[in-house]
């Protein structure tokens, strides 16, 4: 996949997951590409532990939902950190 066609691929990723997760996340255009991105390499990385080295087709949803996955959990623990610092 190229860089261009990656980072559209993480800013989709990152969108969804802000529409996916509860609450309000005051973030930017480039924090949810970011968050996208980064989403997706842990996706990614889950999915290659859970489902191995598998060739799929290009249609196939798995490797975006892995993707909104990640980012969904990325955005949860950077609202947990960022409630914890407000408490302070």
């Amino acid at each position: 996949m190229g860089i261009v066609s990656f980072l559209v691929f993480g800013l989709v990723a990152g969108l969804v997951a802000r529409l996916v997760t509860p609450g309000r996340q005051s973030i930017g255009c480039l924090p949810t590409l970011a968050v996208g991105v980064v989403g997706a390499f842990i996706g990614g990385l889950i999915g290659d532990l859970v489902f191995g080295h598998e060739v799929r087709p290009a249609w196939d949803l798995g490797p975006f939902l892995l993707a909104v996955a990640g980012s969904v959990v990325l955005l949860l623990a950077l609202q947990a950190l960022a409630g914890r610092r407000r408490r302070w």
